[in-house]
């Protein structure tokens, strides 16, 4: 069949991220607030730091940056798993990376769905941070077994989402009327309810067990718990967001404020109350808290050697904590992050030599110019040094495990905090999202190696 009349994957990404951030807009309208204040925070650096300016328009993202989302959410079975998979497929997103975040407390393992391919995350960079209840880490089999019955009884997908998941992998894509109505259905899944699923003392017992497990079993979805756009500057935010009427989380989680920075820096603000109706219950007369609002700031990726610097970093400051990070340390903590990556070099030049991080070259108008001049500079280093290449870092796009179990737990409440025996299970994971995880090193080198071979080509060079 002729693809001639699809939308593609691409779009229908960024129609599915437009809509999705307008609905939690509407059920969450300081999410609008929050978005208000990163488009002013990232404004003002803009006007006021060109360098900054100009390194977004020449690697792309200064285009992204409006668009830029990251949502999440929290399912209960392997079958929801694996038809999310299929759903996210039809927008062009695969599942990279394997996170568990068992050891921090949280009895779930997790992927991000989001686009691979540089080109794809320019016209959307939408990705959704998926979890999977670990059933398997209740300790009261009584509970378990209703948790599991609970989850079994229910579909999160509309009969015509599913229909359209089905002929989109059938036919190869989908046209801009099946489209909308795509994007309509799929927002379902992701839509609160304020009736939940089970009674107020069914509700008592799996929040008991852990928060989290309350939030996956006792509504009907898995409703997007935040939305996150992405800031220049989240210290400015952090420090904006009480004008505003937002909370922020004592402690900001990822690596320190650099002048460079590096993976992933979040904060969030609390989650909310919400009214809630248990099925013994006629009006909503229960709470439930499990959405909040996030925003991040994105660095540089890390290659290997870059990844393993920064972890030994982070495990020495939070060692020397020797708590986790709250509101009544997170002076010191800010301070021994501070001091402990003092160590990792903050200017891109040394992350490129040292190996540190991954880069997108580019072909300078000079180095154009020159490429016909017997004497020009042939190797890598020459060429960045003659400035007839420019190298710009890549963005990371992924998660980190030990900030995203700081945001759940921020939002859980300190006391939901607990000690799993289990191991990593990533072989679990996979077979019940029905593939592999992507190894998100090898999409940063892939992309690095592409824009090499590319400068290469344009500069009628062999290799580089």
């Amino acid at each position: 069949m002729s693809n001639q009349h699809f939308v593609s994957p691409d779009l229908i990404r960024q129609g599915f991220s437009r809509a999705m951030s307008d609905m939690y807009r509407e059920e969450v309208p300081l999410y609008g607030t929050l978005m208000a204040l990163v488009a002013q925070v990232n404004a003002q650096v803009l006007e006021q730091q060109p360098a900054i300016a100009r390194h977004l328009q020449h690697s792309g993202e200064l285009q992204r940056l409006d668009l830029e989302r990251h949502g999440a959410i929290r399912v209960g079975s392997a079958a929801e798993l694996a038809t999310l998979a299929r759903l996210f497929a039809v927008m062009g997103m695969q599942p990279v990376g394997y996170y568990d975040l068992t050891p921090a407390g949280v009895p779930v393992h997790s992927t991000a769905f989001r686009a691979v391919h540089e080109e794809a995350l320019h016209v959307s960079p939408f990705r959704v941070f998926t979890s999977l209840l670990r059933l398997e880490l209740i300790d009261n089999p009584e509970l378990r077994r209703f948790a599991e019955q609970v989850l079994a009884q229910r579909s999160i997908f509309t009969p015509k989402a599913l229909e359209l998941i089905e002929q989109a992998h059938a036919q190869g894509g989908l046209d801009e009327h099946d489209t909308q109505r795509f994007i309509q259905e799929a927002l379902e899944t992701f839509r609160w309810h304020h009736h939940a699923t089970v009674t107020a003392a069914q509700y008592a017992s799996l929040s008991a067990q852990h928060r989290l497990i309350a939030d996956v079993v006792a509504f009907k979805g898995p409703h997007i718990n935040h939305l996150t756009p992405r800031t220049l500057d989240i210290d400015e935010v952090q420090r904006l967001m009480p004008e505003h009427g937002i909370t922020p989380k004592a402690v900001i989680e990822g690596p320190p404020r650099r002048a460079c920075p590096i993976l992933l820096r979040q904060t969030s603000f609390k989650a909310l109350e919400e009214r809630v109706a248990f099925t013994d219950q006629d009006l909503p007369q229960g709470s439930h808290s499990a959405r909040f609002g996030e925003i991040e700031q994105r660095g540089a990726a890390l290659t290997p050697k870059g990844r393993a610097l920064y972890d030994r970093l982070l495990n020495a400051a939070r060692d020397a904590l020797g708590d986790f990070p709250s509101e009544s340390n997170a002076q010191r903590y800010n301070q021994l992050m501070q001091a402990h990556f003092d160590e990792f070099p903050d200017n891109h030049d040394a992350m490129r030599e040292q190996g540190l991080a991954y880069f997108r070259y580019f072909v300078s108008d000079a180095g154009l110019a020159a490429r016909h001049q017997p004497q020009r500079p042939t190797t890598l280093s020459a060429l960045l040094a003659a400035g007839h290449l420019r190298a710009e870092p890549l963005v990371y796009e992924d998660f980190l495990p030990v900030s995203a179990a700081g945001i759940f737990q921020s939002n859980l409440g300190d006391d939901s905090q607990s000690h799993y025996a289990a191991h990593s299970n990533r072989q679990a994971f996979e077979t019940a999202l029905g593939r592999a995880t992507l190894d998100e090193l090898q999409l940063y080198a892939q992309t690095q190696q592409r824009s090499l071979e590319q400068c290469a080509a344009s500069l009628g060079l062999p290799a580089l």
